[in-house]
């Protein structure tokens, strides 16, 4: 069915359920697991850029942005090891964290993707945007949605 799934994660609760899932849906299938965190490429902060960083406290948020996104992926490795699942971790760094996700189930040749919704609705929807809903409507193989 299933030869190469991708499953994002953020590392929150509810991308666990997401991941769970993936791991579950790959050991009945057989298939490969490929686990995608994705990290932003610089601080954001509410001045929009009114904030001034020095250089070096930029490299060291991003460092441990970078470091904390290795541990969520490789956890979901280790819970996937646990049930005989094949995992590549794949950290990348993007702003645009839906065409991250899609890009990198192109690079990697995966045939699904399993993510997590929040479901938010109304203005908060407007106002933060829905990287699964770009997901969805954008990538060219089938999109798996818990929330």
């Amino acid at each position: 069915m299933y030869q190469k799934i991708l499953v994002a994660t953020d590392g929150s609760s509810l991308s666990q359920k997401a991941v769970s899932s993936a791991i579950s849906l790959a050991a009945l299938t057989g298939a490969d697991l490929v686990a995608i965190k994705v990290i932003p490429h610089y601080p954001l902060s509410y001045f929009e850029a009114g904030l001034a960083l020095q250089a070096a406290d930029v490299s060291r948020i991003e460092q441990q942005w970078a470091d904390e996104s290795q541990s969520v992926v490789d956890e979901v490795q280790r819970e996937a090891h646990q049930l005989g699942v094949k995992t590549l971790t794949v950290t990348v760094k993007s702003d645009i964290v839906s065409e991250a996700i899609i890009a990198a189930a192109r690079k990697y040749q995966c045939d699904l993707i399993v993510m997590a919704s929040h479901g938010r609705k109304g203005v908060e929807r407007l106002l933060l945007g829905s990287e699964t809903q770009h997901v969805l409507t954008h990538s060219h193989i089938p999109v798996l949605v818990l929330r």
